[in-house]
C-alpha cells in the first residue's frame, strides 16, 4: 500500500514538472495498478493541486493507519519482522511523520503465591484473606438499601421550623413515617374475671335492694337510710374482703368476727327447721315439642306458590266436572282476540271488541276488590307489627343457662 502511494506521489511531481514518463509497461488483465494519463495530455494548475492535496491526504491517513498497526503489534515483540518496519521507512524517507500513539499501561492480575500450606501469601510471604464474595437474595438487597435509606432519613437535618415566620406550635406535625402497629394481646382469662366481677357486684345490688324493701315493710326506716347514707366500700382486685355477701344477711351490724365462741343467738334468721318451698306445676305444657320459624328461599317459595296454584285449579276443574259450578268464560284479551273468539270476530269486530274490553275490566275489579279484602286495616297492621317485635310467651319461654 505504501508503495502504490509512493509511485503515485512521483508520477505527480513528474507531471507537473514536465518529466516525460517513463515507457509504459503492457497491461495485463490481472494487474490492479491505476490508468496513466496519455503522453500527450496536458493537465491545469488547479486541477494538479487538486490531485497533489488528495494524494497528501491519501498518504497521510495510510500513514495513521499504518501507525496503529505498528503500535498494536509493538505490544507483541514476537510478531514483530522486518517487512513491518517497510512502511514507516518510507513515511521518514517521504518526509510525514506519523502520528504518534501512546501505549496505554495495561495491569497485569497479581499473580497467585501459594505456601507449602497451600494459604494465600504475597511477595513478603504475609498470608493473605481473599475476599469471597457470596451470592445472596433479591431480597436481602431490597432490605439493605431500606435500611440504608431510613437511616439517611434519619441523619437528615430537621429543619428548624420554630424560626420560621409563620409557625404555629398548637399545629401537630405528622411524622414522615408512619408507626407500625402491633398486635396487643390480652391475657387468658381477663375479661372472665371482669365478667365474674360485674356478676357480683349485681348480685350484692339485688341483695342490698331486697334487704331495704324488707326493712321498709317492717318499718324499720333507720337503719335502711343509714344503709342507704353509708358510702359503699368497693374492692378492688385481689382485696379479700371482711365478710362475704351471702354473709352479711345473716350476720347483723356491729357483730365482733374476732370472738372465738361466739352465742347463737348472735345470728339471726338461724334456726334448726329446714324450709320446704311449695312445688308449682309450670304455667304450659313441658312435652309440647319446640318447632322453629322455616325460612324459604325465594326459589322454594315460587315452587310452593306453584304448587298452591296448581291444587286450587285442580279443584275448580273437579267442581266444574261435577256440575258443583258453572265453566269460566274464556279469558280474552286484545291479543288473542282473533285465536279465541274465531268468525265471531270478523262479523262483527266493533261488539266483539267491546265485549272484550268489558270482561279485561271486569276481571281487574274483581283482583283490586280481593287485594282490599286482604288488606290490613291500620290498627291490624300496629298488632301485627307489635307481635312481631315481641317475644312470643304464650308456648312459654325457653333459655339457655350457662
Amino acid at each position: 500500500m505504501m508503495e502504490a502511494a509512493t509511485r503515485q506521489i512521483e508520477e505527480r511531481k513528474k507531471q507537473l514538472s514536465f518529466i516525460s514518463p517513463p515507457t509504459p509497461q503492457p497491461k495485463t488483465p490481472s494487474s490492479s495498478q491505476p490508468e496513466r494519463l496519455p503522453i500527450g495530455n496536458t493537465i491545469q494548475p488547479s486541477q494538479a493541486a487538486t490531485f497533489m492535496n488528495d494524494a497528501i491526504e491519501k498518504a497521510r491517513k495510510a500513514a495513521e493507519l499504518q501507525a496503529r498497526i505498528q503500535a498494536q503489534l509493538a505490544l507483541k515483540p514476537g510478531l514483530i519482522g522486518n517487512a513491518n518496519m517497510v512502511g514507516l521507512a518510507n513515511l521518514h524517507a517521504m518526509g510525514i511523520a506519523p502520528p504518534k500513539v501512546e501505549l496505554k499501561d495495561q495491569t497485569k492480575p497479581t499473580p497467585l503465591i501459594l505456601d507449602e500450606q497451600g494459604r494465600t501469601v504475597d511477595a513478603t510471604g504475609k498470608e493473605i484473606e481473599l475476599t469471597h464474595r457470596m451470592p445472596t437474595l433479591k431480597a436481602n438487597i431490597r432490605a439493605v438499601k431500606r435500611e440504608q435509606f431510613k437511616q439517611q432519613l434519619k441523619e437528615k437535618p430537621s429543619e428548624d421550623m420554630e424560626s420560621n415566620t409563620f409557625f404555629d406550635p398548637r399545629v401537630s406535625i405528622a411524622p414522615s413515617q408512619r408507626q407500625r402497629r402491633t398486635f396487643k394481646f390480652h391475657d387468658k382469662g381477663k375479661f372472665e374475671k371482669i365478667a365474674q366481677r360485674l356478676r357480683t357486684k349485681a348480685q350484692l345490688e339485688k341483695l342490698q335492694a331486697e334487704i331495704s324493701q324488707a326493712a321498709r315493710k317492717t318499718g324499720i326506716h333507720t337503719s335502711t337510710r343509714l344503709a342507704l347514707i353509708a358510702p359503699k366500700k368497693e374492692l378492688k382486685e385481689g382485696d379479700i374482703p371482711e365478710i362475704e355477701w351471702w354473709d352479711s344477711y345473716i350476720i347483723p351490724n356491729g357483730f365482733d368476727l374476732t370472738e372465738e365462741n361466739p352465742k347463737r343467738e348472735d345470728y339471726f334468721g338461724i334456726t334448726n327447721l329446714v324450709e320446704h318451698p311449695a312445688q308449682l306445676n309450670p304455667p304450659v305444657d313441658n312435652d309440647t315439642p319446640v318447632t322453629l320459624g322455616v325460612y324459604l328461599t325465594k326459589k322454594e317459595q315460587k315452587k310452593l306458590r306453584r304448587q298452591t296454584r296448581r291444587e286450587a285449579q285442580k279443584e275448580l276443574q273437579e267442581k266444574v266436572r261435577l256440575g258443583l259450578m258453572p265453566p269460566p268464560e274464556p279469558k280474552v284479551r286484545i291479543s288473542n282476540l282473533m285465536r279465541v273468539l274465531g268468525t265471531e270476530a270478523v262479523q262483527d269486530p266493533t261488539k266483539v271488541e267491546a265485549h272484550v274490553r268489558a270482561q279485561m275490566a271486569k276481571r281487574q275489579k274483581a283482583h283490586e276488590e280481593a287485594n282490599a279484602a286482604r288488606k290490613l286495616t291500620a290498627e291490624q297492621r300496629k298488632v301485627k307489627k307489635i307481635k312481631k317485635l315481641k317475644e312470643d310467651i304464650s308456648q312459654g319461654v325457653h333459655i339457655s343457662v350457662y
